[in-house]
């Protein structure tokens, strides 16, 4: 079979999103609606892909490279959409018309319409499906032969009449055609419709007209036909997006325990035996490695886990975080944090842009930023890195096997040598040497009968 061209409509202003967001770059499970369809076209094998888009160039920037953009120079239905990139399609073989508001389009079902088209020797072939509310769909009208007669569109009223509405086999939007024969048909296209506009289905009416094969391939999967209008319908594509997505992970053996409450981007990469616990929502180009544990209730942006690392009740944006990891509960890793193997990040614990060596625990009550941290070092509960002077950030160096003492803030530019210590509830402003214990605090005094002088017994306001 020919390599096809595939055009993918996407000029609509989507008026019905509410949005000032362009429709079809609204978010769905971490890429924008259009990237689904264009993935899809890809990975089917597309010679070229060809996005229409409107007057605004609306798309620009976001969309992959290799994808050519055609401008529908007025919104005049998918028929005119087509006719924009038509310049495009000459010498082509067979040409796929795919909707950038119909993202759940799979491969496979572009697979099988190109086989279905190619089988049946017909100069166009539309992909049908079974609703049970066919509520806004064009409705398929078959010969008595079986072959497709026509598509009663049923954008407007007027457009259909009481018969044809009772239809449940629709029009997915899908549709592939022989180049010639569709360029041949785009001219003659009318906007005498309820619309007013230049429907693509009336090229399968005109082909039938000419007495060329107009084909149907029924598909057996609903949601490929979805579109979205509105954000009540995007609602309702993101939850059967979400529901694949995670089974296709659970087949490559992650083990989601409670899909119902788990969210995990179509860009997210997980390795075989990782457990994802409830309430987990993973983000972005966020990637664990093998037998890790994320969750409960954690939420990762575009975050790396090495293998066997333990995240619980956090939050991680932009972070590496290599094998054998502890993190967690109530952990905040903000962008830079690099936590080297067997590294411990405890209890509201927040760490920003800092390097924290291997095998060293930070395990509570503390906020590093701006630091690096050697290997084997503990750093006691509330340890502070003072990085921020005013005007500009400092780092902090803190070395091998130093031990932290609880309370302690280290301002920034200063360094903690290797085996240094620090005492509880010091300031340290001042380099402490390798080996070293810095003491940065008042000396204690006792204040006698201060209850007396105070003039009151206990609780009571001086």
């Amino acid at each position: 079979m020919s390599v096809p061209t595939v055009v993918i409509l996407a000029a609509g202003r989507g008026t019905r999103m509410r949005s000032a967001t362009p429709k079809v770059l609204h978010d769905l499970c971490g890429l924008p609606l259009i990237a689904w369809p264009v993935a899809a076209a890809r990975a089917a094998g597309a010679g070229r892909v060809i996005v229409v888009d409107a007057p605004e160039r609306q798309l620009d920037g976001h969309l992959p490279e290799g994808v050519e953009t055609v401008v529908q120079p007025q919104s005049d239905g998918t028929g005119g959409a087509v006719r924009a990139a038509a310049h495009l399609l000459e010498g082509s073989g067979p040409v796929l018309v795919l909707s950038g508001d119909v993202p759940l389009v799979t491969t496979q079902t572009i697979g099988a319409l190109l086989d279905a088209h190619a089988s049946a020797g017909a100069k166009a072939t539309v992909a049908t499906a079974v609703l049970d509310d066919p509520a806004g769909y064009g409705r398929v009208v078959r010969a008595a032969d079986g072959s497709v007669e026509r598509i009663a569109e049923t954008k407007v009223p007027g457009d259909a009449d009481e018969t044809e509405l009772a239809i449940r086999e629709v029009n997915a939007g899908i549709y592939v055609f022989e180049a010639a024969a569709l360029l041949a048909a785009l001219p003659r296209l009318s906007a005498e419709n309820a619309q007013g506009e230049f429907y693509l289905p009336e090229v399968l009416t005109l082909l039938r007209a000419d007495g060329d094969h107009v084909a149907a391939h029924a598909m057996d999967d609903p949601g490929a036909v979805l579109g979205v209008n509105d954000l009540v319908q995007l609602a309702a594509v993101r939850e059967l997006a979400r529901t694949r997505i995670i089974a296709a992970h659970q087949r490559a053996g992650v083990d989601v325990l409670d899909p119902g409450s788990t969210f995990i981007d179509a860009t997210v990469e997980l390795g075989a035996d990782t457990v994802v616990e409830p309430f987990t929502v993973l983000r972005g180009a966020t990637r664990a490695g093998e037998r890790c544990r994320i969750g409960p209730s954690t939420t990762l942006t575009d975050t790396v886990l090495g293998d066997e690392v333990t995240i619980v009740h956090a939050f991680g944006v932009g972070a590496l975080v290599h094998s054998g990891v502890s993190v967690g509960p109530y952990a905040y890793l903000r962008p830079g944090t690099l936590l080297r193997e067997g590294a411990k990040v405890g209890t509201f614990v927040e760490v920003k842009n800092s390097d924290i060596g291997a095998g060293t625990k930070v395990p509570h009550l503390s906020y590093i930023g701006d630091a690096d941290v050697g290997a084997g070092t503990n750093l006691g509960a509330g340890t502070i890195t003072a990085n921020y002077d005013g005007f500009a950030k400092h780092r902090t160096t803190i070395g091998d096997g130093v031990r932290g003492g609880v309370d302690v803030s280290l301002v920034a530019p200063v360094t903690l040598g290797d085996r240094s210590w620090t005492a509880a509830g010091s300031i340290i402003t001042q380099d402490v040497p390798p080996g070293a214990l810095g003491i940065a605090r008042e000396r204690q005094s006792n204040i006698p009968d201060f209850e007396e002088r105070r003039g009151g017994p206990p609780g009571d306001a001086p």
